[in-house]
């Protein structure tokens, strides 16, 4: 999230919801929000879903939570619906598909008695990129796919990956050797990238190996 936050426009006003403050944004216009725990009498607790709640009368251009862990997640797909495009989070799980499904675990947690394909709808309209970083072997973490979500298909959420790192082994020092590739697929929203004027190379997603340095 740091990292992406960096390409976040000056003039956005961003607030972060975390539970410990961890991101570090340069942006003029952050507004930073952390849970607490309830007292020794058991009050006075402030979750992640009231911040996400309250943030929303907050007037802001994206919503950054740390990492959600139970039913604020619904709030956050509810916002994401709800004009704070391009606000993000993070969320474990072990691949881009697992993701998803750990969203309806969590939303389920909210306590509400949604059918799964209205869930799975909200899912799919709210979010467009699902980015999967993970530990390798000897320790270095990379980016290993990036999955765009295309939308539905019958009662499952449709996606493609775009981008992903194979592992090929590893090398003296027992870190993980490997490439990435480029699965040739160019992506739904690469018009919208480009009408907010950016501009993509035409090979982008050209279906590739891509050599990177270790």
């Amino acid at each position: 999230l740091n990292c992406l936050s960096r390409y976040i426009p000056a003039d956005e006003r961003v607030i972060t919801i975390e539970d410990a403050a961890e991101l570090q944004l340069q942006q003029p216009h952050v507004v930073r929000l952390e849970t607490r725990p309830q007292n020794i009498e058991g009050r006075g607790e402030v979750t992640q879903r009231d911040l996400v709640k309250n943030c929303l009368r907050m007037r802001p251009d994206r919503i950054i939570i740390g990492e959600v862990r139970s039913g604020e997640a619904l709030d956050m797909l509810q916002a994401m619906n709800t004009g704070h495009e391009g606000s993000m989070t993070t969320v474990h799980a072990n691949t881009t598909r697992d993701a998803l499904a750990r969203l309806e675990v969590m939303i389920a947690m909210a306590g509400y008695d949604i059918p799964p394909r209205a869930l799975r709808h909200q899912i799919a309209s709210a979010i467009q990129l699902v980015i999967q970083a993970t530990r390798l072997s000897g320790g270095k973490r990379k980016v290993t796919r990036v999955t765009e979500i295309t939308g539905m298909e019958g009662d499952g959420v449709q996606t493609h990956d775009l981008f992903h790192f194979e592992q090929a082994g590893v090398d003296g020092n027992g870190h993980a050797i490997g490439h990435f590739s480029a699965s040739g697929i160019r992506p739904r929203l690469a018009d919208r990238i480009e009408a907010r004027g950016i501009a993509l190379p035409p090979d982008l997603f050209q279906k590739r190996r891509i050599e990177m340095p270790a």
